[in-house]
């Protein structure tokens, strides 16, 4: 029999037919003996079977011994679970698995270089396959399909995506008229990318117990512009809790991701939705008027009443140029439903094409000239963009 050896042993010893200080064991008796090396180093094990293969093909029942024994424990050393990532922080991802644990996980090389367009290939709310995910070095092998996902370009290359979230159930955007100032078409840009996606999308506006006459006056027209077209409109105020029920119990169901202007006061809003989060909060800056980040990564968090929520950084800006201009059309739900009226459909633009629906709707005012505005704003800025420039 061979000596049990205390560290791993090179296969170029075994495959010359011994093992030092195992000289009088005879070199071809192999069957039914113990490998004479612990399966500690199982991926050198590995490599050294390709390195001394010649040699090994020679002794086919000692490769055959060795491979069954490397087979057996790296079955028993590598786990393989599900998880869903609920950060990321761009480089490690807290994956949270079936059992509950949270584990800390960094990316397969094989996944990152998937050649993809997405600046970043895994995002908060992704379904992955774990390898290790009790050990040290968790590693994240596999991302399942997604059946869907939010992204916008990237704000460093024009060819690229940046995805915000994934398997969702629906994106809320919390903004305000006042405290800061509602950005022209910020709103309308986050429907173009949530239509765009497939994903339901629900506006939150908030601080209302600041809000002037002329600011009434504005909320007045946000609602009855965007409920008529079938988006849900809550008003809210974190500072007096006006709203809140209603829109906790809709968060209450489901992955919603949640996203807004910097200042307007989401994670207030949070931490009166789920107390027990307690996450920072910023105030408006005096030299900008602007929003500052309280949150830095995306991140998902457990409601206690069932719903999960992912919050993100404030959003300074959104372009979604990598649009093209017809998918810009399609997008603006209210006007696609019309274009079957268009003389020329759904290939038409609503601009200066005669018998446009569109056009004839906005004259009508059955349309919002908001909208209609941001709309050719849109246009415009996507035909700026060279079409080699967008995302393949």
């Amino acid at each position: 029999m061979y000596k049990q050896a205390t560290r791993p042993i090179p296969l170029l010893s075994l495959a010359r037919g011994g093992v030092s200080g195992a000289r009088d064991t005879p070199k071809h008796d192999l069957k039914n003996q113990a490998l004479p090396f612990r399966i500690d180093h199982t991926w050198g094990i590995q490599r050294e079977l390709v390195k001394n293969r010649t040699r090994l093909n020679k002794k086919p029942e000692l490769c055959t011994l060795i491979k069954t024994e490397v087979a057996i424990a790296t079955n028993d050393m590598i786990k393989t679970l599900e998880g869903v990532v609920e950060k990321s922080t761009g480089s490690w991802y807290a994956v949270r698995m079936a059992d509950g644990s949270l584990s800390s996980c960094r990316l397969a090389g094989k996944v990152r270089l998937a050649g993809s367009t997405l600046t970043n290939p895994i995002a908060v709310g992704d379904r992955v396959l774990v390898e290790n995910s009790d050990g040290d070095h968790a590693i994240i092998q596999e991302v399942l399909p997604r059946t869907n996902y939010i992204a916008r370009q990237s704000p460093h290359s024009r060819r690229q995506m940046h995805a915000l979230a994934a398997n969702i159930d629906r994106m809320v955007l919390f903004t305000t008229i006042v405290q800061p100032s509602l950005k022209p078409g910020f709103v309308d840009r986050f429907l173009l990318g949530a239509e765009a996606h497939g994903v339901p999308a629900v506006l939150v506006l908030n601080k209302i117990d600041l809000y002037d006459e002329a600011a009434l006056d504005m909320l007045n027209v946000y609602q009855s512009d965007y409920e008529r077209i079938g988006y849900q409109v809550f008003a809210v105020s974190a500072q007096n809790n006006t709203g809140i029920e209603p829109l906790r119990g809709l968060l209450c169901h489901g992955l919603s991701l949640l996203a807004g202007q910097s200042g307007v006061g989401k994670t207030s809003i949070l931490n009166r939705l789920e107390p027990t989060l307690n996450l920072r909060t910023g105030q408006i800056s005096d030299y900008s008027g602007k929003g500052q980040h309280t949150t830095t990564f995306a991140e998902m968090h457990h409601m206690s009443c069932g719903g999960r929520i992912i919050d993100t950084p404030g959003i300074k800006a959104l372009t979604f140029n990598h649009l093209a201009p017809i998918e810009i059309a399609h997008n603006f739900k209210e006007f696609f439903a019309l274009s079957e009226n268009c003389r020329f459909g759904s290939t038409c633009m609503h601009r200066n094409e005669p018998d446009c629906a569109v056009k004839a709707a906005l004259e009508n005012e059955e349309v919002s000239p908001m909208r209609y505005y941001n709309y050719l704003q849109l246009l415009e800025e996507s035909e700026q963009q060279n079409y080699w420039e967008r995302p393949s």
